[in-house]
């Protein structure tokens, strides 16, 4: 993302956040009693709308999060139709919808930046295994003139046979499905190991 992005995202969620003001207690409360009985309906919509500011505080005060300011947004506008539905069938006072819809956004963004960062950590993992899975299989093909096996990659690793014969499908799967996620590094990893040509490859 250019250096103008993130701006040009906060301005333009700012910008829909504007277009739906807050409202004043009376308001919320006809339409929390309108939206009881269809919790789902026009009057639940038109709370969600002006209730987006919600949403947009969230985002911001998640700015470091593993997610874009766009996902975080996005995530909360779920939390708050979910919010609303249910603040608006249990039949809540108006001036109780605002704190309600802020937890519930709070409580449902936590879980999902903790779900995202635990998958962001796992394909950090997956990743470093990969390129030293790499690494040992490329120097061991040059050391023994042939394809090491399970067991030669495993001893140099450390690792039992059954976590390398893993790595190794999974490294050739992202390469049959030609992942752009983990393709370049693999590949930069082949072309600075390979030898020169005349250079001894032991």
């Amino acid at each position: 993302m250019s250096a103008a992005g993130p701006d040009t995202v906060l301005d333009g969620l700012a910008a829909e956040v504007r277009t739906h003001p807050p409202l004043d207690l009376r308001q919320v409360g006809e339409l929390l009693a309108a939206a009881r009985s269809d919790p789902h309906g026009a009057a639940a919509a038109t709370l969600v709308e002006h209730h987006l500011f919600l949403c947009l505080e969230a985002a911001l005060a998640r700015g470091s999060a593993p997610l874009e300011v766009t996902d975080v947004f996005q995530e909360a506008s779920v939390a708050l139709v979910a919010a609303v539905a249910a603040y608006a069938v249990s039949g809540g006072p108006a001036a109780g919808l605002q704190d309600y819809s802020r937890r519930e956004i709070a409580s449902h963004l936590d879980a999902a930046l903790a779900q995202a960062q635990r998958l962001r950590e796992a394909d950090e993992a997956l990743l470093r295994d990969s390129r030293l899975l790499e690494a040992v299989e490329v120097e061991l093909r040059h050391r023994l003139g042939r394809d090491p096996s399970a067991a030669e990659v495993a001893a140099t690793l450390s690792w039992d046979e059954q976590r390398v014969t893993l790595m190794a499908t999974l490294v050739a799967e992202a390469r049959a499905r030609n992942d752009l996620t983990l393709l370049p590094f693999l590949d930069d990893l082949e072309e600075s190991t390979e030898p020169e040509p005349g250079e001894d490859p032991s």
